[in-house]
């Protein structure tokens, strides 16, 4: 019986006065943790949130959004993390697609939510964080009432739902992903042994909690009974001194802000030197950037390759060295292999879609079987990933398929043109995508931020890049410079934003 709930409890009664959370200038143990969770723990029940009821969150990083989290781990109900970007018909349709009786969100976001309230007929309770206003519950009224004893026994399985994560939509409409209190407790001891952590270690995490990324250092430091520090928002000056201050051991970060914080002007290797691990997450760090961070941070650097459906590998700190390139292996008990689209497995260096099974593997994407019997077949989640393994199993990503361009029939992976991209001195990050071409279907073109602007033109970085790619149908058709990318709540960045106006002017010329 696995119930990720008992967790906090254990720790609150076993190592009561240890550091459990901080958030800004709140710094909570284990024992005022606890008691905070059991008040909503209390206050949901008394609200008639029952086991499996659907409770919504719609909140920037806060100590509100981190109770949440575990006061449905003791009720057995289910919370569904939402993008504070969401608007109109996105968040009106998540709400009834996830069937939430419950919203929890703050005074900023109310007149968003607002605007679509005659939309949400199951939504009984609307709870506001911070603030009072007609129609909506004050969470700190309710909670404060309420008392830090122990909620009600309730049998939980390690088959129950506990939290519903919508995709991010960055290709397609957003699919409810379904994980369970067996497949947290799993993220808890799998990612501790992964990336050595301890109850002595003390994780950070400072890109959105709502992006299942937060969930790789934050169930581990539950697992173990360690420090989860959560800044408010990402800004890579007050994260370098966070780390030097809080002697922050772990953080998980997306590519872009592990750029930002390698260009930040406080930036030094003595104010970081606690850190043990710094891991990328959420989609490829180009080479230049891996080996910038092995000079100046080397033995930190891990690499996660995954999907929130529940496949993943790692690239160890201590296989970088040999294997840059590659984004790891498979934790234990996950099993992995490369197929052609016949299904057959393909050889060693043969490129292929990445398919893989194990215990973190989700049931299922939530109303949505149709859309689950295309992702998981006997049990195989296929990523719509391309990549290779190398004679010892390590993987090696070559591109995400739906990224690929395909120009004049032959397939164009943009990663492989981004690496080279970023290897100019000029270049912050770049982004390559398809657009429309005449003769070929599609082109590469490339979006790029530069580190001081109008250092280089256009023309110049695109004839630097177009000398150095290996193959004519590599050469970019274009460059355009960007101050910044468009980024999901995770940091992903957003080809598929960058592509429409191109496809749209297509159209319209069609």
């Amino acid at each position: 019986m696995t119930n990720i709930g008992l967790l906090l409890p254990r720790h609150a009664t076993y190592r009561p006065d240890h550091l459990a959370v901080v958030f800004e200038q709140e710094r909570l143990t284990f024992r005022q943790f606890n008691g905070r969770v059991n008040q909503l723990a209390h206050t949901l029940h008394q609200l008639g949130v029952g086991k499996g009821d659907k409770v919504a969150t719609i909140l920037p990083n806060c100590l509100e959004q981190l109770t949440m989290y575990w006061a449905v781990a003791k009720t057995g109900a289910v919370v569904v993390p939402l993008s504070p970007m969401l608007r109109g018909t996105g968040l009106s349709r998540l709400l009834n697609d996830s069937d939430s009786v419950l919203v929890l969100t703050d005074t900023e976001f109310m007149p968003h939510l607002e605007k679509v309230r005659g939309d949400l007929p199951l939504v009984r309770h609307y709870l506001l964080a911070d603030g009072r206003a007609p129609g909506y519950h004050t969470y700190h009224d309710l909670v404060n009432a309420a008392p830090e004893s122990e909620p009600p026994y309730l049998e939980i399985s390690g088959d129950d739902p506990y939290n519903i994560i919508y995709s991010s939509g960055t290709t397609g409409l957003p699919k409810g992903i379904v994980h369970t209190h067996d497949i947290r407790a799993w993220y808890g001891a799998t990612f501790a042994a992964a990336y050595r952590m301890n109850p002595e270690s003390i994780m950070a995490h400072a890109g959105s909690v709502v992006f299942n990324g937060a969930f790789l250092t934050l169930m581990p430091a539950m697992f173990l009974g360690a420090p989860f520090i959560l800044m408010k928002q990402f800004d890579p000056a007050a994260l370098i001194e966070l780390i030097a201050r809080e002697k922050v051991t772990h953080i998980k970060m997306v590519p872009s802000q592990i750029i930002a914080l390698l260009h930040a002007p406080n930036f030094s290797p003595e104010k970081l030197a606690s850190l043990e691990m710094l891991g990328s997450v959420g989609a490829p760090l180009h080479l230049e950037h891996k080996q910038e961070l092995a000079r100046v941070l080397p033995g930190r650097f891990y690499e996660l390759y995954g999907l929130t459906e529940g496949f993943m590998t790692i690239l160890d700190k201590l296989d970088f060295a040999a294997k840059p390139n590659s984004v790891g292996t498979p934790p234990p008990f996950m099993e992995m292999r490369i197929e052609r689209p016949d299904g057959t497995l393909c050889a060693p260096h043969e490129v292929g879609e990445i398919v893989g099974r194990g215990p973190m593997t989700m049931p299922g994407y939530y109303k949505r079987p149709d859309l689950t019997a295309q992702a998981i077949h006997d049990g195989w989640l296929h990523s719509g990933d391309l990549g290779y393994l190398d004679e010892e199993g390590f993987l090696y990503l070559v591109d995400r398929q739906k990224d690929m361009i395909i120009s004049g029939g032959v397939n164009v992976y943009p990663r492989d043109i981004e690496e080279i991209v970023v290897q100019h001195t000029a270049v912050r990050e770049a982004a390559v995508f398809g657009v429309p071409d005449d003769h070929w279907g599609e082109t590469p073109m490339a979006a790029v931020i530069l580190n001081e602007p109008g250092s280089i033109s256009e023309a110049e970085l695109l004839a630097w890049v177009n000398e150095r790619v290996e193959a004519r149908f590599q050469k970019l058709s274009g460059v355009v410079f960007m101050a910044d990318f468009p980024r999901s709540t995770a940091g992903k960045t957003l080809k598929r934003v960058m592509r429409e106006p191109f496809w749209a002017e297509q159209e319209i010329k069609i």
